[in-house]
């Protein structure tokens, strides 16, 4: 709404547009702030589980319908009873166990590394001007192009695929982390510096609580890309495994079999994401959260 305030010495007279004051109610949002959050998560949830769910039964009536060939893509329901079968027989566990622990060991490999020599590179500019250049040029080839030079080194086996994962997550880590650091105020380094903060308190008060944030950001994608890089690595030099299950079971002409595989690696990815996020949201209260209610 607009309220009309007269001009200082021209009480008599209308004012003009310009000496209008403009006075904004407070709506709903500052109102109950806590009743309109819950509503606006209640939607965001809403909406993230009615879209897949209106494409699975779109499916399935597709399916029902013989709108799609059931050999080539199998209805859901069947795609559910299979993978619940496999499960109950055991069938299904050991791959999901060798997918799991292949990404697992590499993850941590690779976001240790790459942790380590970003803060490393971010902080020293001569190590930055000696490494960056190399590094720059191994982040363009192709993960996957480095499989059979892994095999050379480590031989068949657990070695390959952990290096794998390793080599991808470092590279996402290792990039946040150089530019999370580099982005850190200089006033920042110069307030330590003043308090005589040595090498081991910049870092645990400076470096450390400015950078983390950002770092998480990419320990967040390296963790989906990790599930991506091992389910194509698993078709390639593996015997078991999802990726394995997926490619195999294509080969043998079991459709359902493959959408299995394919639905575990989407669950698999999802939950490592999440996970990655929550220990974030634990290790950095003080910064932003992408979800939930707003800080006041």
């Amino acid at each position: 709404m607009t309220a009309a305030l007269p001009r200082p010495g021209h009480e008599d007279d209308r004012p003009a547009a310009a000496d209008r004051l403009v006075v904004r109610r407070p709506g709903p949002r500052e109102l109950r702030p806590g009743r309109t959050h819950r509503r606006r998560r209640t939607l965001e949830i809403s909406l993230a589980a009615a879209v897949p769910l209106l494409l699975v039964l779109l499916w399935q009536l597709a399916a029902d319908r013989a709108w799609l060939d059931a050999r080539i893509y199998p209805a859901p329901t069947t795609i559910l009873v299979d993978g619940w079968d496999r499960a109950l027989a055991g069938a299904l566990w050991p791959d999901v166990g060798a997918t799991l622990r292949r990404v697992l060991a590499g993850y941590a490999a690779g976001t240790v590394t790459g942790y380590l020599l970003g803060l490393l590179m971010g902080s020293l500019s001569l190590v930055r001007a000696a490494l960056e250049p190399l590094l720059d040029a191994l982040y363009v080839v192709p993960k996957l192009a480095l499989l059979p030079v892994f095999l050379n080194m480590f031989g068949l086996g657990e070695g390959p695929q952990v290096a794998l994962v390793a080599t991808t997550v470092f590279f996402f880590v290792w990039i946040s982390t150089m530019a999370a650091v580099l982005a850190i105020p200089s006033g920042h380094r110069d307030a330590g510096q003043v308090f005589g903060a040595g090498p081991w308190q910049m870092f645990r008060h400076v470096l450390l609580p400015a950078s983390l944030p950002a770092v998480l950001v990419g320990a967040r994608i390296a963790a989906g890309v990790a599930v991506l890089v091992i389910v194509a690595s698993e078709q390639i030099a593996a015997t078991d495994g999802l990726g394995h299950l997926i490619f195999d079971s294509r080969a043998l002409f079991q459709n359902d079999v493959m959408f299995v595989g394919i639905v575990c690696v989407a669950v698999l990815g999802v939950l490592f994401s999440e996970l990655v996020r929550l220990a974030g949201r634990f290790l950095t209260p003080w910064a932003p959260r992408d979800r939930g209610r707003p800080r006041s």
